[in-house]
């Protein structure tokens, strides 16, 4: 693993590209310090308590969404998950109309769906189709996101739009897939 982009650094990466970012998520939790009392309060049904504490801890990543998907950016992002849903997963579905409202294109895609298999085993950011953020998490059973490696080499960045293509054609959007 070379050095990692983190911080402002890493959000940068959201002010620069200029058409596209697209993710693949892959984890069925993510264990960032910054959501732990939010997912705490959806464990606990405190509907009033969540709202609030996304209003607080989420603006940033909404201003930066907004300000991208009106400048025309698309931003993508394609969640592989287990089914049934885990906890964390209902989670996620719960807050995705919030990244929605900003902009966002979420789609799902269960992980017993063929094509999972072509994935890689690893989440990444895709910016431009030019320069991949390939995400590492601390896998001491934390699951903490510790950085991106910045990837501009061409046969890798191709590899990793592959990828987005095969799981952006079978993935399904939130509005539809929440429907059941």
């Amino acid at each position: 693993m070379t050095d990692l982009v983190t911080g402002e650094d890493f959000l940068r990466l959201f002010t620069s590209f200029e058409h596209t970012a697209f993710r693949l998520e892959l984890r069925d939790q993510y264990n960032e310090p910054s959501e732990r009392e939010r997912f705490a309060a959806f464990l606990s049904g405190e509907a009033e308590q969540l709202d609030r504490l996304n209003k607080i801890q989420r603006v940033r990543w909404f201003d930066l969404m907004r300000d991208a998907t009106s400048a025309g950016k698309r931003v993508e992002r394609v969640r592989v998950v287990t089914e049934p849903h885990g906890d964390y997963t209902r989670y996620t579905l719960a807050l995705t109309a919030g990244n929605a409202s900003v902009g966002e294109d979420i789609r799902y895609l269960p992980r017993h769906h063929t094509s999972v298999s072509a994935l890689p085993s690893w989440d990444y950011w895709l910016f431009d189709s030019r320069l991949v953020a390939r995400l590492w998490f601390d896998d001491g059973g934390d699951s903490r996101l510790l950085g991106a490696e910045l990837i501009e080499v061409p046969a890798q960045v191709v590899e990793h739009c592959a990828w987005r293509d095969a799981a952006w054609h079978y993935a399904i959007p939130h509005t539809e897939y929440t429907k059941g």
